[in-house]
């Protein structure tokens, strides 16, 4: 039997979605047509390990770390990852990437814009003074700013964006920020090669990923400019100023310092005196995100009810909510007492993510409890520890062991498709977020009440096994928690000696 979230049954495999981006043009499911998981990769993994960064740039206010995109797990599931930390009144500069991406607040809080071409900038902000003398004097309003939509996030949020939109980010909180992404650069929105590449709009920041093959053509790039003044590392930089000037209708000093080759302030900057920007209270933002919620709700049963198709309209990138928390206890899905909670996120309760065609699990196991054996069943699973630490264990088809080790808070692991994982958390108990490369990820449990030696005649396992027919009934019916189970008075013992 298969364990999914229960909304998971509602997305069948066979349909695909169509979104509109403001212009009105029709998006599909960006994996249609070819294989889904690391198409023509070579994922003969004969042993996993537990991996922490391998690049840090220390930038003025804060730091970005990068695992190696390079290390044979993460080529097997088509992904890179990297995680930033935002001092406060810190500002992690405008960028894109040539990939989808999916992020996970791991501790406190900020704002981020999202800056979607066509959309309309909804949030403006005018300054009234007064003209004239006498009776003769009137009140006006003045222009100040008008920008897309900011949005406040906190510890727990995920994060979804679309492939070459780009992002800002700033700490309004006042301790450090710490987000973790993940780019899918297997992905069919990104059309060049499987490089995880971002193009920063802004400084001179340091490149994030050691990319092959890119070292000896950025040399040459540098010798064909002859004499031009060196540039810097933003879009920018490698246009000619006096083009830029008149692009931009402002004079060429300003065109210049947009390609400020002399930054190295870094890809987070600090603002002093904390971002001015026009954004509601927190009060109102989160009104409003329950009221976009429902909306969203009520749009998707208006869209069951006409046959799973949707016209289009209320399905632009404008108008989609692009986070959702998952670290907030109420929400979970999956809740046992005595050993923890599991909370899915798929393409059902945030929509963004099918164009995107990634998926979240966030998971929090208690002292020594044991998240079910089981196998993810149409998706690779990247696997961030939050917190705490568990001895986990991975086999592959031939029933060998591919990892038999502890992860540890901070430190990352792929599980490849199929392969089978049981985890047991520590002393310090366990906490993690997995991301998943399908926007409707499914786990089938191998042990427990809905697993599948539950789903299995008694007789096959008594045969199977060689067993007896009351072992066989103990093996099928022993356990009746679902994904995650209560340590045994043994594990309680062991943890104590």
């Amino acid at each position: 039997m298969i364990s999914t979230h229960p909304i998971d049954s509602l997305h069948q495999s066979g349909q695909h979605s169509t979104i509109k981006d403001p212009a009105g043009n029709i998006s599909h499911d960006p994996r249609q047509g070819q294989q889904q998981f690391g198409s023509g990769r070579d994922c003969q993994i004969r042993n996993l390990d537990a991996l922490e960064p391998n690049n840090r740039i220390k930038s003025e206010a804060g730091q970005t770390e990068v695992w190696d995109e390079n290390n044979e797990q993460l080529q097997c599931a088509g992904v890179a990852v990297v995680r930033y930390t935002i001092e406060p009144r810190g500002l992690l500069l405008p960028s894109f990437t040539n990939a989808p991406s999916i992020a996970y607040v791991v501790q406190g809080r900020g704002i981020q814009g999202t800056l979607i071409p066509g959309c309309p900038e909804t949030y403006q902000s005018f300054q009234e003074f007064e003209r004239g003398q006498g009776r003769e004097q009137e009140q006006r309003e003045q222009f100040q700013d008008q920008h897309q939509k900011i949005q406040h996030y906190r510890e727990g949020d995920v994060l979804a964006l679309p492939a070459g939109v780009a992002k800002w980010c700033y700490n309004d909180g006042d301790r450090p920020l710490v987000i973790v992404a993940l780019l899918d650069t297997s992905n069919d929105a990104n059309q060049l090669d499987q490089n995880p590449r971002r193009f920063y709009l802004a400084g001179n920041p340091e490149e994030e990923h050691q990319q092959k093959g890119r070292q000896q053509g950025r040399q040459g790039q540098q010798g064909r400019r002859g004499q031009q003044e060196s540039a810097g590392n933003n879009i920018f930089s490698g246009f000619e100023v006096r083009l830029l000037a008149e692009a931009f209708g402002v004079s060429t000093e300003t065109a210049r310092k947009l390609q400020n080759p002399k930054d190295d302030r870094g890809n987070i900057i600090r603002v002093e005196g904390g971002l001015q920007v026009i954004r509601p209270p927190r009060s109102r933002e989160e009104q409003e995100r329950e009221q976009e919620r429902e909306q969203e709700r009520q749009r998707e049963r208006e869209r069951q009810g006409r046959g799973g198709r949707g016209n289009g309209l209320e399905e632009t990138l404008c108008s989609m909510r692009f986070r959702e928390n998952i670290g907030d206890p109420s929400r979970a899905d999956v809740y046992t007492p005595q050993a923890g909670r599991i909370s899915s996120l798929n393409s059902q309760n945030l929509p963004i993510l099918r164009l995107l065609q990634l998926s979240a699990e966030r998971g929090v196991l208690y002292r020594n409890a044991i998240k079910a054996p089981h196998y993810n069943l149409n998706a690779h699973s990247v696997v961030y520890v939050t917190k705490g630490q568990a001895q986990v264990q991975i086999v592959d088809d031939n029933g060998e062991s591919v990892f038999d080790g502890e992860l540890s808070e901070g430190q990352l692991l792929v599980e490849p498709q199929n392969f089978a994982v049981i985890k047991q958390a520590g002393n310090e108990g366990f906490e993690w977020i997995a991301f998943k490369t399908n926007d409707n990820a499914m786990r089938a449990p191998l042990a427990g009440r809905t697993s599948v030696m539950r789903a299995l005649p008694v007789e096959v396992i008594r045969h199977a096994y060689q067993i007896s027919q009351e072992e066989a009934r103990r093996l099928k019916f022993n356990r009746e928690e679902t994904a995650v189970f209560a340590p045994s008075s043994r594990s309680e013992r062991r943890a104590y000696a």
